[in-house]
């Protein structure tokens, strides 16, 4: 085995002919520093190019060694305190991440993700684009990004308004936790198996003689279970709650709707940032006639407005960062405070462009 990437936070050995990348940051649950990004990215585009490496398999480590924890997210203790110094570094993460995220989408080679544990925020943005998503028991997936303010980025309008009817709206403005299997019924994961087996599988990358990269992802797949159980979400309560044309309709409909999964529902969303579940919904919406690409350039306006717009503590992110992740009051001030008082103009304000096309620090994607 052959290591290319000296970072610790990331381990990137060759494994027989199967590039294997493990995150190694189980004390923060793998969250992405700009570090991590860089590493995956060098690590990527050495592999893409090179003949000797059929596949590429990542996986996540937990405090008890390999396995049971993916990706929690960006690094978001590290968006809070940029964005109050006004570091330079939170532009860098923003635009790399991104770029990585259509690397992955578009990478010439299986890349298999071994989803298992939390695979949420950031985590989604690795895995998403994986040619096979694989998860187990322990996997909890989700886009939680409207609890701090923010919204499902990483390419998350892309792939949430991929995901049947009217769901991508639900889970993107809730940000609910898909367990297991859940998130095969969701389009998010494209099989199962049990966690204890992930060790095993591992390992036969290496002994395994695979003639391409083809076999690597055929053999992967053969360990699978993909079958998708029944939705545990009302699927045409969601159809026909969040294909309603604004937020307010939806909070009317959920209390106008006689169920616990409505209450539940309607009580989530009033936790979360009334500006942002707002922008959600507009942005899920443009995504679903957008490319890849096109997805990604118009999140990046969207992340630097959410940092820009009301700069320093003013920025709902970073109230939302401050509440949940630093003084840990779950009492975010949100502002406005109220879903029915935030007006049109505060939303559009996120979908116009601070670049000219020809400047857009994500110009180059395909």
């Amino acid at each position: 085995m052959t290591s290319i990437a000296s970072e610790t936070h990331v381990i990137a050995e060759l494994r027989g002919r199967v590039g294997c990348i493990t995150l190694n940051r189980p004390k923060a649950l793998n969250a992405l520093s700009l570090d991590m990004i860089r590493s995956l990215t060098q690590t990527l585009q050495a592999w893409k190019d090179d003949d000797s490496v059929l596949a590429v398999a990542i996986r996540g480590v937990n405090k008890e060694g390999p396995f049971g924890s993916f990706c929690a997210g960006g690094d978001i203790r590290f968006f809070h305190q940029a964005a109050l110094a006004g570091d330079e570094a939170l532009e860098a993460f923003f635009t790399e991440e991104y770029a990585l995220n259509h690397l992955i989408h578009t990478y010439p080679k299986p890349y298999i993700a071994l989803m298992d544990g939390i695979v949420m925020g950031g985590g989604m943005g690795i895995s998403q684009g994986a040619s096979l998503r694989i998860i187990t028991e322990r996997s909890k997936l989700a886009m939680p990004e409207t609890n701090i303010g923010l919204f499902p980025d990483v390419g998350g309008g892309y792939f949430l308004s991929r995901c049947a009817g009217r769901l991508g709206e639900y889970l993107a403005l809730t940000g609910r936790v898909l367990v297991g299997r859940e998130a095969i019924t969701a389009g998010l994961a494209d099989g199962f198996i049990d966690s204890s087996r992930l060790p095993g599988l591992w390992n036969s990358l290496e002994r395994t003689p695979f003639e391409n990269g083809a076999s690597v992802e055929r053999w992967c797949a053969s360990h699978l279970n993909t079958v998708a159980p029944p939705a545990p979400w009302p699927s045409k309560e969601v159809d026909r709650i969040f294909g309603l044309p604004d937020v307010p309709q939806i909070m009317t409909a959920l209390a106008a709707t006689d169920s616990d999964w409505a209450r539940e529902t309607a009580a989530t969303l009033r936790q979360r940032s009334p500006l942002m579940l707002h922008v959600v919904l507009e942005q899920i919406r443009r995504a679903r006639v957008m490319g890849l690409a096109e997805d990604l350039r118009m999140e990046r306006d969207m992340v630097h407005r959410c940092f820009h717009l009301c700069p320093g503590a003013d920025s709902e992110t970073v109230e939302g960062i401050r509440a949940l992740a630093v003084d840990k009051d779950h009492a975010p001030r949100w502002n406005p405070a109220r879903i029915e008082d935030v007006i049109p103009a505060q939303v559009a304000a996120f979908f116009e462009s601070p670049w000219a096309a020809d400047a857009h620090p994500l110009r180059h994607l395909g």
